[in-house]
């Protein structure tokens, strides 16, 4: 028993190692993006998160269990009393006590103990599982928090700019170069924008409230998040094979492990029990006679043995344990599909995200190039402010897209990281 628990512990520690290395390879997107709050967080989020807790807990509940199945049958004590007493040659039984104990066949405990650690050892993948969708969370949380963020940056930075388009359009009503609509189209461009921004405002507060419930902390807050994600230059090598030791996979081997543990328990319990006993009986001496055994108490050892002869349990145990085995392996093999389609559609939305990256930022200098023209434009007399309002919203658009391609592109790194790290 000790040896056991001392291996699932020893089990525990490679884990724990195994999440450090893991943690690791998260938060490479981490230092790349020179953050180091979003590594705060995530290790605030692996120490105080609710659900990691109660996976934890689960395992220390299924560890504990270990102690439980180290144990013999109850120990059967028995009293009676001779209401007619029987008459023997050395005197008259008055009183009967017996003691037994039943003991499992040869291995059924060390087979409940090996089945008890295989059902441990599965259980704690789900910690592992937890650890990973909890950084997964959080940093994609986290994503959207810059997001918005850098919407909100773009944002205020337009509407700067229609600011002093509007004053250019002003000056030039006063001198006849554009009429007052030309003024209240940027007026109303400028609320538009300013309810966006509003929106955008209230947005954040309800990610954040999320962000700190990952963090199981008061939803209040303040969440600090960088300035500027870069695009990278290039893309990181994906080793694509590690999805096979996923944890969502190795589970269903520890699951089908068990089964086998429980299959060879199975065949210990269909085994006979022997039972080991004392009776004892209370004899009280014959009056008026004298000889050596006159009242001489009975003392009588036993032994017993329990044969399951209608063992159509263990037979229907032993069919289960085979479709449950088939039933795993089903499983397993459906959630390798699931991952793997998962994991392909993120590195081809990453890619897309790169390439959308390039294509905005082309059209975000174009549209510059256009709003200088326009502003030179304006030194020789003349000047379009429906051109201007136009390419407002074409720079604002690109900008946004940019916004939106380098936040896909670590969310979907993230998805890539949780499924092949």
């Amino acid at each position: 028993m000790e040896y056991r628990y001392k291996n699932t512990m020893k089990n525990y520690n490679k884990h724990s190692v195994y999440k450090g290395v893991l943690l690791l390879g998260f938060l490479f997107f981490v230092l790349h993006v020179r953050s180091q709050e979003l590594e705060t967080y995530i290790n605030e989020a692996l120490a105080n998160n609710p659900e990691i807790q109660k996976f934890q807990t689960q395992f220390n509940i299924a560890s504990e269990k270990l102690n439980e199945v180290n144990t013999l049958p109850n120990t059967e004590f028995s009293a009676g009393y001779f209401v007619s007493e029987p008459e023997t040659r050395t005197g008259a039984q008055r009183y009967k006590l017996s003691a037994k104990q039943m003991v499992p066949w040869f291995g059924t405990i060390t087979s409940r103990e090996n089945y008890m650690s295989s059902l441990a050892d599965a259980k704690y993948e789900d910690i592992v599982i937890a650890k990973r969708k909890l950084i997964t969370s959080v940093s994609q949380s986290y994503y959207n928090l810059y997001a918005n963020k850098a919407k909100q940056t773009v944002l205020i930075e337009n509407i700067k700019l229609l600011e002093t388009y509007e004053t250019l359009a002003l000056t030039s009503v006063e001198v006849g170069k554009a009429s007052a609509v030309d003024v209240l189209r940027l007026q109303m461009r400028q609320n538009e924008m300013a309810q966006l921004l509003n929106v955008l405002e209230q947005q954040f507060l309800a990610e954040q409230t999320n962000f700190n419930k990952l963090l199981n902390r008061d939803k209040s807050i303040e969440v600090s998040v960088i300035d500027e994600l870069m695009m990278p230059s290039e893309n990181f090598e994906i080793n694509t094979e590690n999805l096979a030791l996923h944890p969502e996979l190795l589970k269903y081997d520890k699951l089908f492990a068990s089964v086998e543990k429980s299959e060879l328990l199975n065949q210990k319990e269909s085994s006979p029990m022997i039972g080991f006993g004392l009776d004892y009986i209370n004899v009280e001496q014959r009056p008026n006679m004298d000889f050596s055994d006159n009242g001489k108490d009975i003392i009588m050892p036993m032994v017993s043995l329990s044969i399951p002869l209608f063992n159509k349990k263990y037979k229907s145990q032993t069919k289960q344990n085979k479709l449950q085995q088939q039933e795993i392996e089903f499983q397993k093999q459906e959630r390798f599909n699931t991952l793997e389609t998962l994991l392909y559609k993120a590195i081809t939305d990453r890619i897309s995200s790169r390439m959308s990256y390039t294509t905005q930022a082309k059209n975000l200098k174009q549209a510059k190039d256009a709003e200088e023209i326009l502003i030179k434009s304006y030194e020789t007399g003349t000047i379009n402010f429906n051109d201007v309002l136009d390419i407002q919203e074409l720079q604002l658009k690109f900008q946004i897209n940019q916004i939106e391609s380098v936040k896909t592109y670590y969310m979907q790194s993230t998805i890539i990281n949780y499924l092949t790290e």
